[in-house]
C-alpha cells in the first residue's frame, strides 16, 4: 500500500473525528479573518472619538490570536491522543516514528489549509454582517460595502501558518516521547480517578470555599471609603489571587467534598442516575481542575467586562443628562451669546437658563459616616439660589441637595436628610437638609460630581457677601440652552460644532456627548463581546470534546448496563444530570465571580446595573447551554450504539 493510499484511508476512517477538528479550524479562521478585515476596512474611519476604531481592533486581534491558538492546540491534543492506538499499530508493523510523523503531517496539511481556505471564505462573507452590527451599535450612519482585504488575508495566513507549525511540533513531541506500550494506554490514562477522599483534599475543599467567599466579601468593601489608593490596589490584588486560588481548590477538592457528603448521607446507596452523575463528577473534576479554573476565570472576566461596557452603553443617555442638564451648556457669556445669535439667525427658538454658582465649605459630619470623609468632615460644594431654579422654593432654614449619583452614594454614603452647616469666610449658617435628589441643575464641570446645594436666596446672598476666595473657581456662571423644537436639534448641533469652542471652554452638547459615549462604549462593547463570544464558543467546544472523550471511554460501561436490563431512557436521565453539573458548575461559578466583580464598581461606568448585567448573563447562559445539549445528544448516540 502506498503512502498516498494510506493517507486517504486514514482520512476516510477518521472522518468523524476530523469533522470536529475541521469545524474548529473553519470557525477559528472565519472568526479571525472577519475580525481583522474590520481593521483594514475604510469604513472604520467613520468611528470618530477618543477610541480609534482600527487601533482598538488591532489590539483586540492579539487577544483573539491567543484564544484561537490555545483552542486549536488543545483540540489537536485531544485528537492526536484519540489516534494513539493507530500510531502504535503503525510502529508495530515496522514504521519509524519519522515516517509516522510524515504521514500525520501530510494529513494535517491537507485538512488544515483546506479548512483555512473555507474559513477565509466564510469570514469574508461574514465580515459585512460584522461591520453592520458594529455600526448599528455605535449609531454610525455610513455605507457598508463587502470587500476583500489582501492585508487581512496575508495576516490570517501568517498567523495560522505559525499555529500549524506549533501543532506539528506538538505532534512530533508526542510521537517522539511515547513508546508502543504507552500509546496503547493513552486513552485509559487521560483522566485521573480518585477512589477515596483524603484529609488533605477535604481541607483543600473547605479552603477553596473559604477563599472564594473572602474574595467576595472584600470586593463589597472596595469602594466604601475605607481604602486609600495604595490599599485599594493591594486589596484588588488580594481579591484576584484569593478568588482564582479558591476556584482551583474548589474544583480540586470542594466539589468532591460536597458530593461525597451527599453520597454519605445516602449510606452509599445511590440510584443509577446518581452513579452516572454525582460519582462521575466527583472522580473527574479533580483531574480537570486547572482547565476548569482557566475556563471559569476567563468566563467571569468576559461576562464582567461585557456587563460593564454594556452598563456604560445602556446608561449613555442618563449619564449625558447628569453631565449636561440642558441641551447645551456654556461657562462664558460671550460664547453663549455667539451661539444664541446663530440660533436666532436660523430661526431656531430656544429657552435660556442662567445660574450663578458659589463654592462653599459644608459641614456634613451629621449626614456622613465616620470613615467616609477625612479631617473635620467638611466638603466644598457648589451652591445655587432657589430663585434661579424653577419649581423650587425653600425657607431660609432649608437646603436641598441635587445632582447625587451612584458613585457618591457608594463611596460617601451621604444621608438624604440631616443637619448641615454652610461656612463662609467668617460666618457659619446652620441648615436642615430636607432631601437629596439625582436631578442636576448645573454641569458636572462645575459640580465635579459632588452634590449641589440649593438654598434660599437670602442665605445665598449672605454667603455671596462672605466668600472664601481661596476655594472659588475661575468660572462661576452656568448658562443652559434648551431647544424648543426637537426636530431642529440636529441643526443646532451643527451650529454648536461650527463654533469650534474647544475643550477649555467647558461648553458641551448633551446629544453630542451621548452620541460620543455610545460610539466609544459601543466599540468597546463590540470588541469585548466579540472576544467573549470567541472564548465562550472555544471553551464550550473544549468541554464538549472532553465529554466526547469520556463518552467513548465509558462506552463499555453502558454496554454492560444495557445488558443488565437498563433502558436507554434510564441511562440518559443520569447523563442529563451529569451534563447539568459538568456545564452548570463552571457556568454558575463564573456568573458568581462576574456578579461580585461588577457589583463592586459598576457605578463608575453608568447609572443602570441590573438590566444590562442580567441581559448579558442570560445571553451568555443561553449560548453556553447549547454545548451541554450537544454533549447530551452525543451521549445519547453512544448509549444507543452500546448494544
Amino acid at each position: 500500500m502506498s503512502i498516498n493510499s494510506l493517507i486517504y484511508r486514514n482520512l476516510k476512517k477518521n472522518i468523524q473525528n476530523y469533522f470536529l477538528y475541521v469545524f474548529a479550524l473553519i470557525f477559528s479562521v472565519a472568526l479571525y479573518f472577519a475580525f481583522v478585515t474590520l481593521q483594514y476596512d475604510p469604513a472604520m474611519g467613520a468611528l470618530k472619538g477618543s477610541v480609534k476604531g482600527s487601533a482598538a481592533i488591532q489590539a483586540a486581534s492579539v487577544l483573539l490570536v491567543a484564544i484561537v491558538a490555545i483552542f486549536l492546540l488543545y483540540a489537536n491534543n485531544i485528537f492526536i491522543k484519540r489516534r494513539s492506538k493507530e500510531i502504535g499499530l503503525f510502529q508495530l508493523i515496522g514504521m519509524t516514528k519519522g515516517k509516522i510523523f510524515s504521514i500525520l503531517t501530510l494529513e494535517n496539511l491537507m485538512l488544515y489549509f483546506g479548512s483555512m481556505l473555507v474559513g477565509i471564505f466564510v469570514g469574508f462573507l461574514a465580515s459585512k454582517l460584522v461591520l453592520m452590527i458594529l455600526f448599528k451599535i455605535t449609531d454610525v450612519e455610513t455605507e457598508v460595502v463587502l470587500q476583500f482585504s489582501i492585508e487581512a488575508l496575508i495576516q490570517t495566513v501568517i498567523i495560522f501558518a505559525a499555529v500549524y507549525v506549533l501543532i506539528m511540533i506538538m505532534n512530533y513531541t508526542f510521537i517522539k516521547r511515547q513508546n508502543i506500550l504507552s500509546l496503547f494506554r493513552v486513552d485509559s490514562t487521560t483522566q485521573e480517578k480518585v477512589k477515596k477522599m483524603s484529609i488533605l483534599e477535604i481541607l483543600m475543599g473547605l479552603a477553596g470555599i473559604g477563599l472564594i467567599f473572602y474574595g467576595y466579601f472584600t470586593s463589597t468593601q472596595l469602594f466604601n471609603g475605607d481604602y486609600n489608593s495604595d490599599e485599594l490596589f493591594r486589596a484588588m490584588t488580594i481579591i484576584l489571587a484569593t478568588v482564582i486560588i479558591g476556584t482551583y481548590l474548589f474544583y480540586k477538592g470542594s466539589v468532591s467534598f460536597i458530593f461525597n457528603m451527599i453520597r454519605k448521607s445516602k449510606d452509599g446507596y445511590l440510584s443509577l442516575n446518581e452513579v452516572l452523575s454525582l460519582s462521575s463528577i466527583m472522580f473527574r473534576m479533580k483531574s480537570n481542575a486547572f482547565l476548569l479554573t482557566i475556563i471559569t476565570t476567563v468566563s467571569a472576566l468576559a461576562i464582567g467586562l461585557l456587563s460593564l461596557s454594556y452598563i456604560s452603553y445602556y446608561s449613555a443617555e442618563k449619564s449625558a443628562k447628569q453631565y449636561v442638564p440642558n441641551d447645551f451648556v456654556f461657562s462664558f457669556k460671550e460664547q453663549k451669546d455667539q451661539f444664541t445669535e446663530a440660533l436666532s439667525a436660523q430661526r431656531i427658538d430656544y429657552d435660556e437658563v442662567h445660574r450663578n454658582v458659589l463654592q462653599v465649605e459644608v459641614d456634613v459630619s451629621h449626614i456622613v459616616g465616620s470613615s467616609k470623609v477625612d479631617g473635620n468632615k467638611t466638603m466644598v460644594l457648589s451652591v445655587v439660589s432657589d430663585k434661579e431654579v424653577e419649581h423650587i422654593d425653600l425657607s431660609p432654614e432649608e437646603t436641598l441637595f441635587t445632582g447625587a449619583n451612584d458613585v457618591m452614594d457608594n463611596m460617601i454614603e451621604l444621608k438624604k436628610t440631616g443637619d448641615i452647616a454652610l461656612k463662609g469666610k467668617e460666618i457659619s449658617i446652620q441648615q436642615k437638609l430636607i432631601d437629596t435628589t439625582k436631578e442636576t441643575v448645573i454641569s458636572m464641570y462645575l459640580s465635579l460630581g459632588l452634590p449641589v446645594a440649593i438654598v434660599d436666596d437670602s442665605i445665598y446672598q449672605q454667603l455671596a457677601g462672605d466668600l472664601n476666595l481661596k476655594i472659588q473657581k475661575d468660572i462661576s456662571d452656568y448658562f443652559g440652552i434648551d431647544i424648543q423644537d426637537e426636530n431642529k436639534m440636529e441643526k443646532a448641533n451643527e451650529i454648536f460644532l461650527g463654533l469650534d469652542l474647544g475643550e477649555e471652554s467647558q461648553a458641551s452638547s448633551q446629544s453630542i456627548l451621548m452620541i460620543e459615549q455610545k460610539a466609544n462604549m459601543g466599540l468597546v462593547m463590540f470588541i469585548v463581546g466579540f472576544l467573549g463570544l470567541t472564548f465562550l464558543i472555544t471553551s464550550g467546544c473544549i468541554l464538549y470534546f472532553k465529554q466526547m472523550d469520556e463518552a467513548e471511554e465509558e462506552r463499555g460501561n453502558y454496554t454492560i448496563l444495557r445488558k443488565l436490563g437498563f433502558t436507554q431512557g434510564d441511562l440518559l436521565r443520569g447523563i442529563q444530570g451529569k451534563q447539568l453539573f459538568n456545564f452548570g458548575i463552571p457556568l454558575i461559578v463564573g456568573l458568581s465571580h462576574s456578579y461580585f466583580a461588577v457589583k463592586s464598581g459598576w457605578f463608575f461606568f453608568g447609572t443602570e446595573l441590573w438590566t444590562p448585567m442580567i441581559i448579558v448573563m442570560l445571553l451568555y447562559t443561553g449560548l453556553y447551554s447549547i454545548f451541554g445539549l450537544l454533549s447530551v445528544l452525543f451521549y445519547k448516540k453512544v448509549i444507543k450504539e452500546a448494544l
